[in-house]
């Protein structure tokens, strides 16, 4: 992974702050290593630096243009603009958006899909193994990466997922698609990963003029199409009339909470044979397959019984409370604890029918002591990108669950707490990773744990 400098921009930029020299746009040729979490490949500078390199594979050679960095920093991200010898994963990207200083919300429309499947594979494993201490085996993982259903396509066919695609508006107006790591805009004509009921809104041949953003939102299981507009300071709504029906909602500019305008202030969404509320553009899982996808492997890994108590962490407009209290039956009880006010008013919503599930208001690792809850039978917990955390998971350890299953979007977050269950007593029975955003560095995992002493 040697690189030779192949150019220095004039004066290196023109520019030193605090004393040291920026490399923005120097160019090296590199040969590519191991893939790392976060979209990019990893190199080395002839000086030693490190190379954060998106646009490329492992085992390639290119020539990578430094984007953000300077002489002396720890490491440098670049884009591969050249490549000089291309891996056999490698194809034509079928987006015209995508490649270096265009559209950031795809890393990977240059790779084979089942490449991408094997990538996010080897950023699992290598972030288990450093984080965690474990290698798949132990964490009883088979080292696939599985695509939703639907989702196997040949090279060169994207799947079109995405059912909530947020637009940046730019300053005449044009919707489009940020940058990578900017708030410049790329303008857009079609996103290929949006899927249909975004795509049929027709957001990208408007005028936006006077917003900041526009958020498209597609349900799956129903027709409800919803907007939620966010005007740049001082300016006016505009006058919304889009290609389907939809919702509109706006994002206020002294508060940031968001308004209804005109139609429902929710979707509904479906999911393990039920219909969900979701309110204000609240969290739902993007992918169509995605809610049913994680329900039926967290319900395979906990193996709910008759009479059990439950806890649903995190538990957004309650997918998981509501997929348990149903399987428990009237003699089980389930407790799910949730930030988000508008999110547990659709959580209430969307388990009232179940006498014995309750849900709380409050961040978890607050709430969850004042419950005064000393044991419980199952926990599922879906944490933010961020983790639940080591106080978190030392608590949990203390309620003595038979089993509890781990929803992550993050491998490096999901592998650090893995660490902490590790230490209070709990090891993982079952891994499985899901390839829920084609296109993108990101997976979805469910790892089931249960007490150590049960795998003796």
């Amino acid at each position: 992974m040697q690189a030779e400098q192949k150019n220095a921009p004039a004066g290196e930029q023109g520019q030193e702050e605090a004393g040291k020299v920026s490399l923005v746009g120097r160019e090296y040729e590199v040969e590519i290593g191991p893939v790392a979490h976060g979209g990019h490949c990893i190199a080395r500078t002839s000086e030693g630096q490190v190379l954060f390199v998106r646009h490329t594979l492992p085992g390639e050679r290119v020539i990578a243009r430094v984007t953000e960095g300077e002489e002396g920093a720890r490491f440098l991200r670049a884009d591969a603009v050249e490549v000089l010898d291309a891996s056999k994963d490698r194809i034509e990207a079928p987006c015209p958006y995508a490649g270096p200083g265009r559209c950031g919300g795809c890393d990977w429309q240059h790779v084979k899909p089942g490449a991408q499947r094997r990538l996010k594979g080897e950023v699992l494993t290598e972030q288990l193994e450093r984080l965690a201490g474990l290698t798949p085996e132990q964490a009883g993982w088979d080292g696939t990466v599985m695509p939703a259903e639907g989702d196997k396509l040949p090279a060169g066919e994207v799947p079109a997922w995405r059912t909530r695609v947020q637009y940046a508006i730019d300053a005449d107006g044009n919707a489009g698609l940020r940058r990578h790591r900017s708030h410049e805009v790329e303008p857009i004509e079609h996103c290929l990963i949006a899927a249909p009921g975004v795509s049929e809104l027709g957001i990208e041949e408007r005028d936006w003029s006077g917003m900041a953003s526009v958020d498209a939102i597609a349900a799956t299981g129903s027709q409800d199409r919803q907007v939620i507009l966010e005007p740049r300071p001082g300016a006016r709504l505009p006058l919304v009339e889009l290609d389907r029906p939809v919702s509109v909602l706006r994002v206020a500019e002294q508060d940031g909470g968001i308004h209804r305008v005109h139609g429902r202030p929710f979707v509904r969404e479906r999911a393990d044979g039920r219909t969900y509320r979701v309110g204000n553009g609240g969290f739902w899982q993007v992918h169509p397959k995605a809610a049913d996808t994680l329900v039926t492997a967290v319900m395979q890994g906990l193996l709910p019984r008759k009479g059990d108590t439950a806890l649903d962490l995190y538990c957004g407009v309650g997918l998981f409370a509501a997929a348990i209290a149903d399987r428990v039956g009237d003699e089980g009880a389930v407790l799910g604890i949730e930030s988000g006010k508008r999110a547990v008013e659709d959580a209430r919503h969307n388990v009232r029918e179940f006498d014995r599930v309750r849900i709380e208001q409050g961040k978890v690792e607050s709430a969850l002591p004042r419950t005064g809850i000393t044991s419980a039978d199952l926990v599922v917990l879906d944490p933010p990108r961020s983790g639940a955390g080591k106080q978190t998971v030392t608590h949990l350890s203390t309620l003595g669950a038979r089993r509890i299953a781990y929803v992550a979007c993050d491998p490096a977050a999901l592998s650090r707490d893995l660490s902490y269950f590790a230490d209070a007593g709990y090891r993982v029975r079952v891994l499985r990773a899901f390839d829920l955003f084609p296109m993108t560095h990101h997976l979805e995992c469910v790892a089931i744990l249960e007490p150590t002493e049960k795998g003796r």
